[in-house]
């Protein structure tokens, strides 16, 4: 079973066979209306250093001393429209396990060419950032993840209610542009090959 677990903002962990790996941990009350990660990890890895994104010191590692059955692959990209020039580099991480392609954006800043995508490969999760301002906007979040033909899309670095950036768009405004998407209670979902096509949120508890 592969495990993903939203810890808000752009923070999460895929879990399998007891290994953990956090993607993009913030740094305490950095973020409005989050506290503190409150996790351990057997692999951190940040799509950039900035303060909401890259805070591994304050994860405890190892989590455990079990092998890695994941096959994780960095590919290169920016924090802006202008190659890095306002905010620097970004690295999406797509992350394998038995076949099931997940990749986190990280702080994506513009669209992707055709060669990014292939470098992408075929995915069954993104973990897109959709607030806008330091990332792709909601329209341009909704048209990458149908340009992505990615089967699960799961929306982060937003603004809703007290929690979020003031700067940043709203959830609300992405999901109008996604019909048929669903709500999740809770903030963990199961990823598998089988799942339908479509926008799922989860909710930080």
């Amino acid at each position: 079973m592969l495990k993903l677990t939203w810890l808000g903002h752009a923070c999460f962990a895929l879990e399998a066979e007891g290994y953990r790996i956090l993607l993009d941990p913030y740094a305490p009350d950095y973020v409005p209306g989050l506290g503190r990660v409150e996790t351990s990890a057997n692999l951190v890895l940040c799509s950039h250093d900035h303060a909401d994104h890259g805070w591994k010191e304050g994860i405890p590692m190892p989590l455990n001393e079990v092998r890695c059955p994941f096959t994780v692959t960095a590919v290169p990209a920016f924090h802006d429209e202008d190659m890095g020039s306002k905010r620097g580099l970004n690295t999406i991480h797509v992350i394998e396990y038995e076949g099931i392609r997940v990749a986190h954006l990280g702080d994506l800043g513009h669209d992707l060419d055709e060669d990014d995508i292939e470098a992408l490969g075929a995915l069954d999760a993104v973990l897109i950032p959709i607030g806008g301002t330091y990332t792709l906007d909601c329209q341009q979040a909704s048209d990458l993840a149908d340009r992505l033909q990615v089967k699960t899309v799961i929306p982060m670095h937003y603004r809703r209610g007290n929690m979020g950036f003031e700067v940043l768009q709203t959830l609300e405004e992405f999901l109008i542009l996604r019909p048929g998407h669903q709500e999740l209670p809770g903030n963990t979902l199961e990823i598998t090959a089988d799942m339908p096509e479509t926008t799922i949120v989860l909710n930080v508890k």
